[in-house]
């Protein structure tokens, strides 16, 4: 992928810089097992097989088109001054559309209007986006430039119960490929689940009471919660 030009203020590139020159040494002295040069990566690593290498095009090609197609749930990864986030986007299967195979349109549903990814495309536009596939152990990966759109035209592709999403995301995409099945095949992510198997982590509303020390009513969130969901999906 080309060099990508700078645009972050001038402040935040210099504390940028010194990051960078500073946090390899300074793991370095706290883990003399670290991993800190790309010789020593490389080594311990190796060598990517031709696969890993051909299967990556800077285009969406018919193949992974139908991928992108079957996928009902996707990862939208972005960078900003904050730092890192990746957010999760799911619709029905293809709710993610190509304007062409160097174009991807992600409408943007409503949710709790923290808009983390479209606050970090504004001053970022490098992002990545990870297609998962129910039943398929294959993944997608694209990794593309983005900007965000309220273009009526775009904003009409994806209406649903007569309502059109906040905005669009568009993706100008430098590179797809396919990542393999180990990850989905390890950790059984598509076995189905037994009915009646209990939820192994706490509720949402357990989870703000917890974070609150209870000033958060969680009983009451997790209750209105299913309601709620359901009125606001689109």
């Amino acid at each position: 992928m080309p060099p990508h030009p700078a645009t972050e203020t001038a402040a935040t590139e210099t504390a940028a810089t010194e990051t960078a020159a500073t946090a390899g040494p300074a793991l370095a002295q706290a883990d003399p097992h670290a991993i800190d040069t790309l010789a020593a990566l490389e080594a311990l690593m190796g060598q990517p097989g031709d696969a890993s290498l051909h299967k990556e095009v800077p285009y969406v090609h018919p193949t992974y088109r139908a991928m992108i197609e079957a996928a009902p749930f996707a990862v939208l990864a972005t960078t900003g001054p904050g730092g890192l986030d990746a957010s999760p986007r799911g619709d029905p299967p293809g709710f993610v559309q190509l304007l062409d195979d160097k174009t991807l349109l992600l409408p943007e549903r409503r949710g709790n209007n923290r808009a983390d990814s479209l606050r970090n495309i504004l001053t970022d536009p490098r992002v990545a986006v990870l297609f998962l596939i129910p039943g398929v152990g294959e993944t997608l990966r694209v990794n593309g430039r983005a900007r965000i759109s309220v273009a009526p035209e775009l904003l009409a592709r994806f209406v649903v119960n007569g309502q059109p999403p906040k905005c669009v995301i568009v993706v100008d995409v430098d590179t797809v490929f396919f990542q393999c099945a180990r990850a989905i095949q390890r950790s059984r992510l598509w076995d189905a689940v037994p009915a009646g198997t209990p939820r192994p982590v706490p509720t949402p509303g357990a989870i703000l009471a917890a974070i609150t020390h209870d000033a958060f009513d969680g009983a009451a969130y997790d209750e209105a919660l299913p309601t709620r969901q359901q009125a606001t999906l689109y």
